[in-house]
């Protein structure tokens, strides 16, 4: 069994070969994930394990061999899973791996962001401190803190923003408005935004989510409020944001996704004293760093072994990758 890592920037790949080696498999490293460089290096493998390399039809047809590409993390929009599906190529990724880790993250930005910590921590090593530039700024308690998608990491969002004295709200479009999914009250989205004062966004990457939060939608938004994404970059519309945040329309918002990674210097969102940002690490602590890289491998070694993997996104696929080559 030969297993081709696309592209990592992992400072070690020790707990990746570990899984490969307890069975009995070769882990190859493409020296980049250019398409050209993936095919040269996985002639004959049976599996891609892949972070930000594209995967898509005229890439899988030049790898016929290829029963099963493991994403390392939670969302697959780079990789083309129609065409994976067609070829028979199953496609796994983790999407639980960073459920407490993401969540912490977002309440950690939601907060910053609402108290204006960043703007302070600046202000005091530059000497330009004080109350002023920084008001308003509001307490917890009589808070309205909404989740836009109740997934895994929406609901661990949600409970800890509870905890912590924030009446929470919820918008998914797997659930009708008026309902309530465990304690949550659910609202449609612009009720939604209207109402609350933190808007946390936990959404995949699709053609119904590109920009679900664009010009309109900001303009809803209460103007005390802050908008916290630490799902994908293109759920929020980078260019209206910037405007709401630039007029004042908006108090803040916290990001660790982007539209364009990494944040070019000089980008306007870095210019703006109410936002805060981070490099795409929300995702990020040892425990979370190990389980993935461990689950992504299992993944497609359970795949190509014949097993069913504990986490798929195309199941139809099974039976083909099972079966050999395409």
């Amino acid at each position: 069994m030969k297993i081709v890592v696309t592209d990592c920037d992992h400072d070690s790949l020790a707990e990746e070969r570990a899984v490969a080696d307890a069975a009995g498999a070769e882990l190859v490293v493409a020296p980049s994930g250019s398409a050209d460089d993936v095919v040269a290096t996985a002639a004959g493998a049976d599996a891609l394990v892949v972070q930000y390399a594209r995967i898509d039809a005229a890439l899988l047809d030049a790898l016929p061999t290829v029963r099963a590409v493991g994403r390392y993390g939670v969302g697959v929009d780079t990789v083309d899973v129609a065409a994976c599906t067609a070829r028979g190529v199953a496609v796994c990724n983790v999407p639980d791996y960073g459920t407490e880790s993401v969540s912490d993250h977002a309440i950690a930005l939601a907060l910053t962001a609402a108290r204006r910590i960043a703007w302070m921590d600046r202000g005091v090593r530059d000497g330009t401190g004080g109350l002023a530039p920084v008001r308003p700024l509001h307490q917890v308690g009589g808070r309205v803190f909404g989740v836009v998608g109740l997934g895994l990491i929406g609901a661990a969002t949600a409970r800890k923003a509870a905890g912590l004295g924030y009446r929470v709200v919820a918008a998914d479009a797997r659930h009708e408005p008026g309902s309530t999914v465990g304690g949550i009250e659910v609202l449609a989205l612009d009720d939604l935004l209207t109402r609350a004062h933190v808007v946390s966004l936990h959404l995949p990457l699709t053609d119904s989510t590109h920009h679900l939060i664009g010009a309109g939608e900001l303009a809803r938004m209460r103007p005390d409020a802050v908008v916290v994404n630490t799902s994908r970059g293109g759920v929020l519309d980078t260019t209206a944001l910037v405007d709401a945040l630039r007029s004042g329309r908006l108090h803040g918002a916290g990001l660790d996704v982007f539209e364009e990674e990494p944040l070019p210097p000089g980008h306007p969102l870095t210019t703006l004293d109410s936002a805060v940002l981070t490099p795409h690490l929300a995702w990020y602590s040892e425990e979370s760093y190990g389980e993935l890289k461990r689950r992504t491998v299992q993944n497609v070694v359970d795949v190509c072994a014949g097993r069913r993997p504990a986490n798929v996104l195309n199941p139809e696929a099974l039976d083909a990758a099972g079966g050999g080559s395409r």
